[in-house]
This record gives structure tokens, sequence and C-alpha cells, in this order.
């Protein structure tokens, strides 16, 4: 039952997540700093009042190692959203953002001096066919923009190519992030809801940074229309109100990933989030109306083949670690 209402709550948080932050980014496409401190403020008080029981237990693993992973946590976080800001649609973001495996196994390969399958290099290397069949595509849509001039054009596209830049960068960084958690998890055991206060409480001091543009994404989201909560009947900026649904979606997201973590196989896991990838891939396109091509579809389908090829989900799809328990006692 509990694998069931976890694939639930994933399908349910994860999917209408991408939702609301695809009305906020369409509104403002600049929102993505505003979004991003809601968020980690939102989950760093959660896990400060039921993970670190108000700040009195002390953390399994040493601080000094929290500050490296939240460097680069923070760092992919605030870059894979202000991406939306350079011209970058969302379908394409979800599409790169899924291309993961990528980053993970070349500096697997770099850093942990891993090797792996032909099988597994086949699948990587449809993953990304995939993704440059839809970048290539996605760049001829920016440069044949109707209505711009050609020094716009060129502006436009400019500004793609720095939003491919700065998602290829938080690709990166994230497997990063990945590899350099695995280390810390093989040597002080898996805290991941420990991991993920610190992850989201540490950083928030560095918004400070990022203060000016985050008031004036307040004042812009003050100003919006105003709607009126179904059920409640509270009225509110509706800006305010694609953000609360954003944040809460998110933290429903999470929570179900982690109850699934505990529950099945990190394939199963893989699987059901990869899923949870395409619908919501699907979704955007046919409720927003998002552009996409015959050769984007090609390259969609690439990109979730290779995926699932890479992981061998169907050996075990649906095995809990209960299971995998009993098989083991007996051996």
């Amino acid at each position: 039952m509990r694998p069931a209402f976890a694939v639930g709550l994933v399908f349910a948080g994860c999917c209408s997540n991408v939702i609301f932050l695809e009305l906020l980014a369409r509104t403002h496409p600049g929102c993505g700093n505003i979004v991003t401190f809601a968020q980690f403020l939102f989950i760093a008080v959660e896990g400060f009042l039921f993970e670190a029981n108000l700040g009195r237990k002390p953390p399994a693993i040493p601080i000094r190692y929290y500050a490296i992973m939240v460097t680069m946590f923070f760092t992919v976080s605030v870059v894979n959203n202000y991406a939306l800001n350079l011209n970058i649609a969302m379908p394409l973001h979800m599409i790169f953002r899924s291309g993961s495996l990528i980053a993970n196994m070349i500096l697997g390969i770099i850093i942990l001096k891993k090797r792996y399958s032909m099988f597994k290099y086949t699948s990587i290397a449809l993953v990304s066919a995939g993704i440059f069949i839809c970048t290539f595509m996605s760049a001829k849509q920016v440069t044949v923009q109707t209505g711009l001039s050609d020094k716009d054009g060129f502006q436009a596209f400019a500004w793609w190519l720095l939003g491919i830049a700065a998602l290829t960068f938080a690709l990166l960084m994230s497997a990063r992030m990945g590899i350099f958690q695995e280390t810390l998890y093989r040597q002080f055991g898996k805290h991941s809801k420990e991991a993920l206060f610190y992850n989201h409480a540490l950083p928030l001091p560095g918004f400070i940074f990022l203060a000016s543009d985050i008031y004036d994404h307040v004042v812009l989201f003050n100003k919006s229309e105003l709607y009126q909560v179904p059920v409640i009947g509270v009225t509110m900026p509706v800006m305010w109100f694609y953000l609360l649904m954003n944040v809460v979606t998110q933290y429903v997201c999470i929570r179900g990933v982690f109850i699934l973590t505990t529950e099945c196989t990190s394939l199963t896991v893989t699987l059901v989030v990869t899923l949870r990838k395409f619908v919501s891939l699907i979704f955007s396109i046919l409720y927003f109306q998002n552009q996409f091509t015959m050769w984007h579809w090609l390259g969609t389908s690439f990109v979730f083949i290779g995926t699932l090829m890479y992981t061998e989900v169907w050996k075990n799809l649906g095995t809990t670690k209960s299971e995998l328990q009993k098989d083991d006692k007996k051996d």
C-alpha cells in the first residue's frame, strides 16, 4: 500500500509542481530566484521543526561536508530556475534535465574510475542523441521566431545559447554533487532527511545576494490580478497562489520520492521518476500548447527509452526492499 501511495504522491506532487512553475514562468520569466527561495525556506522550516528538532539534534554528517554539498546544490537550483529566463521553453528544460545519466556516467568514469557495459553505453548514446535532436530543433525554432528583426532574432538566439550553457553547467554540477553524496553516504551512512534539511537551510543566507531581484518580484506578484482560492474562499494575488502551490507540491513530490526510496529499489524509483517526467512533458505540451514537432517526439522517445535501458528497470519492476531482504535470507 505504501509504495502505491508514494507513487501517487510523486505523480500528483511533481506533475502539478511543473504546472505551477510554468504558470509562474510564463507570466514572469525571471521569477526563478523567488521560486527557489520560497522552496528552500519552506523545506528548511519544516526540517528545522521535525528533523532537526528545533536545532537540538546534532547532524550525523559533519557540517563542513554539508557546506560543500550545499554550495553545489544551491548553485544547481538557482541556475536551473534562472535558465527559464533565457529563452528556454519548459519542455526543453525538462528534456535537458532528464540527461543526468550522461553527466553521471561521464563524471563516474573520470572521478570514480567506473566502467560500464556496452549496453549502458548504448543507452547513454540514445539519451545523448535524443537531447541533441530536441536541442537542435529548439534552436531552429528560436531563430525563426516571427515578428523579430534580424538583430532581435540574433539576440534571442544568443540568450538561448546562454540558457543551454546554463543547463549544461547545472547538469554537470548536479552529477558532481551526486558523486559527492555517494562518497559521504558510504562514509557516514544514509541520512536523506537530514541532508534534505541542511541542503535547504544552509543556503538561505546566500539569497541575500539575490534580495534585490526577489524584492522586485514580490512587488510584481503583489500587482498581479486577484484570485479567489477555491474551497476556502480567500482572495489573494494569483501569482502568490501559484507560488504557494508550487512550494506545497514541491514538498509533496520530495516526500513521495523519499517514501518510495524506503519501500522500493533504486531502479523502481528511477522508473517512477522517469515516467513522471514523461507525463509532465506531455501535459506541458498539450495544456500550454508548447511547440513540439515530430523531431521533438523522436528525441524525447530516445531520452526516455535510453533512460529505461540504462536502469534495466524491467528486471526489478515492483520489487520492494522487504522482498529483496527475504531473498537474501534464502540465499
